[in-house]
């Protein structure tokens, strides 16, 4: 296999799911890129300036420590050190608290939690990644560093259930934190979104502004975990809203080309895959793709912008606050 096509796959699943012979493709190539990145150093420039981000400053997106709880300005966010009898730990996760066009997925998630009265803090500066990206780029020994400081402290902070917004974070902590000690009860922040509308502990009112929408399945929330229906439920108990869906979907759907790492990449050949995906987007006629992860959300809106489309991105979360009638955007200065 050559070393490009190593770097080009983004772990998506869909060729596992494909196979006819049930070959796991995933599991080799991950394997195969971490030879290549412990025993001989190889790996792609812009990779290896995202793993050592990560070491250093506890991120892969290059951003200062310090500046990880800039969404919140604003809000007041229960810390974990002051409440530990919090139900829920509130993952929030690099991607969406150091992208600023991603913060009104954790404000938006803050302001429902807090109106359905769900007993949840979030660790604050205490927050580091969670060894994902590592893991895919294979730096396994980075990866397990991370996660085992992760583990320490959510064991200090005796955690045992965990919302999380990104399917990666929520995959790994669900998935492979198991591995290395840290076992929890996981669910993405759509599940708990469902399960609070079948509770009746949120009530959406106001209609969906652009009525027609279609819903981009994330790889790490459906094909790798299975999540198909609960992003669909809330979306469609929205008023107004009419799901229309992509020709590829559920487990057929299409990768946004951030995972296994590709988010800290360039395309180096072909078209960019994000925007082949939201062009299938777009081609459902409807104005809002609906979305329920980070990086697609980056991508998404890359997609969107540099081929002048007409529709929007939201993250579920959004969509659902702005239905509930809640405030999570800051406050003009």
């Amino acid at each position: 296999m050559l070393e490009e096509t190593l770097w080009s796959c983004t772990t998506c699943g869909a060729c596992v799911e494909e196979c006819p012979v049930l070959i796991e493709h995933v599991p080799a190539i991950v394997e195969m890129r971490r030879s290549l990145v412990l025993e001989e150093s190889r790996i792609p420039k812009e990779a290896r300036s995202a793993l050592e981000s990560l070491e250093q400053r506890g991120n892969p997106f290059g951003m200062p420590a310090d500046s990880r709880m800039n969404w919140a300005k604003g809000l007041e966010v229960p810390l974990i050190a002051d409440h530990p009898e919090a139900e829920y730990l509130y993952w929030v996760g690099c991607a969406t608290a150091f992208d600023e066009s991603n913060w009104p997925i954790a404000r938006a998630t803050v302001a429902i939690l807090k109106a359905a009265q769900v007993s949840f803090a979030i660790l604050g500066q205490e927050e580091i990644c969670n060894g994902d990206p590592a893991r895919r780029l294979g730096n396994e020994y980075l990866f397990q560093t991370q996660a085992q400081q992760v583990v320490e402290k959510l064991q200090a902070r005796s955690v045992r259930k965990v919302i999380a917004s990104c399917p990666h974070c929520f995959n790994t902590m669900a998935r492979e934190y198991p591995d290395l000690g840290g076992n929890y009860d996981v669910i993405h922040h759509t599940q708990l979104l469902a399960q609070l509308l079948d509770e009746g502990r949120i009530q959406l009112k106001e209609p969906l502004k652009n009525g027609e929408l279609t819903y981009h399945d994330p790889c790490y929330l459906g094909r790798w975990n299975g999540e198909y229906d609960a992003p669909r439920r809330v979306l469609q108990a929205i008023p107004g809203a009419k799901l229309v869906e992509m020709k590829r979907t559920r487990n057929e759907a299409m990768c946004c080309g951030a995972g296994g790492g590709r988010i800290f990449m360039e395309e180096s050949r072909g078209p960019r895959i994000n925007r082949v995906r939201v062009k299938q987007a777009e081609e459902t006629g409807a104005g809002t793709a609906a979305l329920a992860c980070p990086f697609c959300a980056t991508m998404f809106t890359e997609g969107i912008h540099s081929q002048e489309m007409a529709m929007e991105s939201r993250d579920i979360a959004v969509l659902v606050a702005e239905s509930m009638g809640l405030e999570y955007l800051p406050a003009a200065d």
